[in-house]
């Protein structure tokens, strides 16, 4: 307990920490440390008080008396005063049972720290982190069982009974999978060591200056999480793939290493994967599953949009056996027919027209139509993105809406042949850097997501819709602003023409007229929205 109040009333690993002080706790901890500056002394005196009960007893716990959790809230909530916090933490601590039970438990000591906004500079949400000791004042273990799932239930009830954002998962029953901190610099340290090791092996890796291993890992830091590169890769093929063998093929031609998962007892029935960035230098590659990366790429989600006839499926076989054992591809892809823009740019307009029919609690529906607008965002990134930008952060925080807990039973078909034509041809036009055929399409996913997000509204998803909003305001303006304005005739019966903005009612910007530049070689300067974070979902 003392190392975990070190750290929390300390200036943190970025010198993020300011300001820490004690808002609520058990009652000789509130009533001791309450308003008073969490110095060494000080600091190191709450830790003992803390463990006070554990030293007291002979009772152990499994893996710990120690529990740590952070409670936070939206940034669109502000920041709470101290006494609200206090009252929060009150309640959270007796919603999950570590109170004494009006009487009739020893209650387990615990504390809540405030030290200032989330994040390195910060400038994120407003947060408390509760440490409780699990052991409780009469010797006894407090109990931990499913302590996740009803800390999530209690927050719930929280947001309701303070007015604030509601996340919303009881209802939507969906989440994004969170990723962690090290991810990216676990890499870079493979990837460092391994190319020191293939360039000069005669230096050994653990006799350099750690400064010089610093910069060598920090020259191969990616742009963005491991994670989200390798999800937005999945989508893309999975937005152009007609069957599943194809859906492999277009993985592993984007440099992708493919693991499949068979079934227990079979080698040729495949029940999920598993995917690797390819290694540049000849580190060991990092293997994710798909489900780890999100929900609606899971290959039981994915099938449901591919055929199941017996060819198909034996074709699926081979192209995984072809995957597993190293093998090229069994089936080489033919030349592919590539639809033209504007028969797409049509048949997006219809979807959008139709998308005014399909119920607005018709969850399952509003999560494929998600889904594949992500794929075909991702498709566009793939392309035109040299690191992923505004065009890859689109397609992630589309996703999110897809990411249901349970698999979907229906879809909108037309969404899936519009955004599989859309994503066929984003991958060929922007080898021409084709900007006009991208605005046409861009104008009418721009509809689309805002017909999704009017979706989000309409049921009070709250956090989906603001977080839609919030992709439209950014992300997509900022890829508005690199496209050309869109002309069409004005009048049939004439030949003159008008320059036509995004609508009317939705318009984040007019489209500019300078000469776009085409995403790789000149990115797109914008600020992502901050991810925030609650339990180790991300928000």
């Amino acid at each position: 307990m003392k190392g975990l109040i070190t750290y929390l009333a300390g200036p943190g690993r970025h010198n993020e920490h300011r300001d820490q002080h004690v808002v609520a706790g058990s009652s000789e901890v509130q009533f001791r440390f309450s308003d008073i500056d969490l110095d060494k002394a000080q600091t190191s005196a709450l830790g003992a008080c803390l463990d006070t009960d554990w030293k007291t007893s002979d009772t152990t716990m499994k893996g710990g008396h120690v529990w740590h959790c952070s409670l936070a809230i939206s940034r669109e909530d502000g920041v709470l005063s101290d006494d609200e916090w206090q009252q929060i933490a009150h309640e959270f601590i007796t919603k999950m049972g570590f109170d004494d039970a009006q009487g009739t438990k020893g209650e387990c000591r615990w504390v809540a720290i405030r030290h200032g906004l989330s994040g390195h500079t910060g400038t994120g949400n407003d947060h408390v982190h509760l440490a409780v000791n699990l052991i409780r004042s009469d010797g006894t273990k407090a109990w931990i069982h499913h302590d996740y799932r009803r800390a999530q239930q209690a927050c719930r009830e929280l947001e309701h009974l303070h007015g604030l954002e509601e996340l919303g998962i009881e209802r939507t029953k969906a989440a994004t999978r969170g990723w962690k901190e090290g991810e990216r610099e676990a890499q870079a340290r493979r990837r460092a060591r391994a190319k020191l090791q293939a360039e000069s092996p005669q230096v050994d890796w653990g006799t350099l200056p750690v400064q010089e291993r610093k910069r060598l890992i920090a020259a191969q830091l990616d742009h963005d999480q491991p994670r989200y590169r390798l999800a937005v890769t999945i989508r893309t093929a999975a937005a152009q793939a007609t069957t599943e063998a194809e859906f492999i093929r277009r993985l592993r031609g984007q440099g992708i290493l493919v693991r499949p998962r068979f079934a227990k007892g079979s080698d040729s029935v495949v029940t999920g994967y598993s995917v690797a960035h390819k290694p540049l230098y000849g580190e060991s590659p990092t293997w994710y599953g798909a489900g780890t990366l999100a929900r609606d790429l899971r290959l039981p989600r994915l099938r449901q949009y591919w055929p199941d006839s017996i060819a198909d499926s034996q074709a699926a076989t081979d192209e995984w056996q072809a995957a597993f054992k190293g093998r090229r591809v069994a089936h080489p892809q033919v030349n592919e027919q590539v639809p033209q823009p504007e028969e797409v740019s049509d048949a997006i307009s219809r979807l959008n027209h139709k998308l005014r029919s399909v119920p607005l609690d018709d969850r399952q529906a509003w999560a494929s139509v998600a889904h594949e607008v992500s794929g075909a965002f991702a498709s566009w990134s793939r392309a035109v993105e040299q690191q992923p930008g505004p065009l890859a952060d689109a397609a992630r925080q589309l996703s999110r809406t897809a990411q249901t807990y349970q698999r979907p039973t229906r879809y909108v078909p037309a969404a899936h042949h519009c955004m599989m034509s859309a994503a066929l041809v984003f991958s060929s036009i922007a080898a021409d850097n084709n900007a006009m055929a991208q605005a046409i399409l861009y104008r009418q996913l721009w509809k689309t997501v805002t017909a999704i997000h009017a979706a989000m509204e309409a049921r009070h998803d709250a956090y989906q819709a603001r977080i839609l909003k919030e992709t439209q305001q950014t992300s997509l303006t900022a890829v508005a602003a690199s496209l050309p304005a869109v002309s069409i005739q004005k009048d049939q019966s004439t030949s003159k023409t008008a320059t036509l903005p995004l609508s009317q009612d939705t318009q984040p910007g007019r489209f500019t007229q300078a000469t776009p530049e085409q995403f790789g070689a000149a990115p797109i300067p914008y600020r992502p929205p901050a991810t925030q974070t609650r339990g180790g979902r991300e928000r």
